[in-house]
């Protein structure tokens, strides 16, 4: 019919007076691979990021642990409990990215990333928390929740579900913790990773989601001026319902949707300041990836010396910027 508009998705409500992310914020970004996904487009848009001190985790009380961990400027020893041996060397409250074939190895590797980790903890003005299942695996032998299992034979840990009442109780004292030790200003960004975890179980998954989802909103009512939440989850079940939108195992999130959804945080969370300068860098970036025909004509080099003006202008502007590697990239193709 002649008029008629017809709208062939569903598009999510984006919150309202949602946090206010400045350029110059310090961010700091825990939680699953969609928290990796995202921490890496922070840091390609030059944002001062922090991303995944202890890896890739997935459930609210590892990421707990690590954050009460961090507050308490832990350091490993060879002796930490935490330190297990199997084809090598785990900690069980890190990623498998810090194992190593000695206990000595492991060890420097924690202690390594906590030593580059702490100074900007501590500056934190925006933490941004993925939870990606509220399945956890507690080691058989203390019964603490571990954040990875390490691929040790399941028959060492028991499975449990956590409740929304154990989630919140547990935040409720860790929100207040790092608003009187971290930044009293502190902004905590929830998300809910939309990878399902189809090992669990496809109606096990919407269970756990569901938890997750719960013990959000009741930390979003305890603490209005502090805690919010980015509807990742949504986004990918309702705004991109297609299985192009997937990657091969069509259960992650494919680049395009990463991207989509990246954009969507943009309209949610960003000042416009920010976007401005977002806008700035990747005309930058863009220049930076031009590969011309001729690189000896005076035409390309005209182009590089606007280039290190504007990155320039920009580091003036705004002196938290780094741009120090894309520099000397424009002095080594100048040179040659």
């Amino acid at each position: 019919m002649k008029g008629l508009e017809m709208e062939f998705r569903t598009t999510v409500e984006l919150p309202v007076k949602q946090t206010i992310i400045q350029h110059s914020d310090k961010i700091m970004l825990m939680g699953s691979c969609f928290a990796e996904n995202i921490g890496k487009m922070f840091i390609e848009n030059k944002f001062v990021c922090t991303l995944n001190p202890y890896g890739i985790l997935y459930n609210p009380m590892s990421i707990a642990c690590a954050l009460d961990e961090l507050l308490r400027k832990k350091s490993y020893t060879e002796r930490d409990p935490a330190l297990v041996e199997y084809n090598g060397w785990h900690s069980l409250h890190h990623h498998g990215a810090f194992s190593a074939q000695t206990r000595r190895e492991c060890v420097q590797n924690i202690n390594e990333k906590l030593k580059q980790t702490y100074m900007d903890f501590f500056q934190t003005d925006v933490l941004l928390i993925t939870w990606g299942t509220a399945w956890i695996y507690k080691w058989g032998l203390t019964g603490e929740i571990v954040a990875n299992c390490h691929k040790i034979p399941a028959s060492s840990f028991v499975r449990e579900r956590l409740d929304v009442h154990g989630i919140v109780q547990t935040y409720e004292s860790l929100v207040l913790r790092l608003l009187t030790e971290v930044n009293p200003e502190l902004k905590i960004i929830f998300t809910v990773s939309p990878v399902r975890h189809a090992k669990d179980g496809f109606h096990e998954n919407q269970l756990s989601k569901s938890i997750l989802l719960l013990a959000i909103e009741s930390l979003q009512k305890k603490f209005p001026g502090t805690v919010s939440y980015f509807p990742s989850y949504e986004i990918m079940m309702d705004e991109l319902r297609d299985y192009r939108f997937y990657a091969d195992d069509m259960l992650h999130p494919s680049q395009l949707a990463q991207t989509y959804i990246w954009r969507r945080f943009d309209e949610c969370c960003f000042s416009d300041e920010c976007r401005r300068i977002i806008g700035q860098w990747n005309e930058i970036k863009k220049g930076l990836s031009h590969r011309p025909f001729h690189p000896e004509s005076p035409e390309y080099r005209e182009f590089l010396c606007q280039i290190v003006l504007k990155m320039t202008q920009l580091k003036e502007k705004y002196p938290y910027f780094e741009v120090k590697n894309e520099m000397e990239l424009c002095r080594t193709l100048l040179k040659q």
